[in-house]
């Protein structure tokens, strides 16, 4: 890996060390329970190409799903008993919702995990593709298939708090939205992230 790749900077930073992040963040009245259960969850944040064409996948998902439907999300899901560990999780959703080849995947490393609220406890897991990728979606999850520059992820300044009501009160959180693609909540958390570890590194 060169010294122009834009990942570097994310590497560097994780070795020295970096927290996890929460959708309550931005919501510090919220008392979370200490003993809280949390269900484990692996996704996939796909980066294509190098240097400043560096690119990176999300999906859109289906509007038929009970659960999120229509928002725009990493390839991910829960972890299952059949999974040796969080990036075969990460790898085998990728597989199943967008058609990505795990031969042609590069982990990285494992991002700081991230709680949401809906319980579960993600670990976004960084991998780059060496190889054409033509994704294949899996229309009964996910509607569509897309790329967004990693340099338009990397600026904080493309980051805004907006808030809605969640379970009768206000909820805030990150969005970062990029042509008609309204990116939020989890998934915006954990691109944001990214970008400030980028700037420490």
């Amino acid at each position: 890996m060169s010294s122009a790749d834009p990942l570097a900077p994310i590497l560097a930073a994780l070795e020295h060390g970096f927290g996890g992040t929460s959708d309550y963040d931005l919501n510090p009245d919220v008392v979370l329970a200490p003993g809280r259960n949390l269900r484990p969850a692996g996704v996939l944040v796909t980066v294509l190409g190098q240097g400043p064409e560096t690119r990176v996948v999300l999906t859109k998902r289906s509007s038929a799903l009970r659960h999120h439907p229509g928002q725009i999300a990493f390839p991910g899901g829960k972890q299952d008993a059949s999974d040796p560990d969080i990036r075969a999780t990460a790898l085998r959703e990728a597989r199943e919702e967008i058609g990505l080849d795990p031969g042609t995947v590069e982990i990285l490393c494992h991002l700081p995990r991230h709680e949401t609220v809906t319980g579960f406890d993600v670990t976004p897991v960084l991998a780059r593709v060496h190889a054409p990728f033509a994704p294949l979606p899996d229309r009964g999850e996910v509607a569509e298939v897309f790329d967004v520059p990693l340099a338009h992820l990397m600026d904080l300044g493309m980051y805004r708090v907006e808030k809605r009501r969640w379970k009768g009160d206000w909820r805030r959180y990150y969005a970062v939205p990029f042509g008609p693609y309204y990116i939020w909540g989890a998934t915006a958390r954990i691109l944001r992230m990214m970008a400030v570890m980028a700037g420490r590194s």
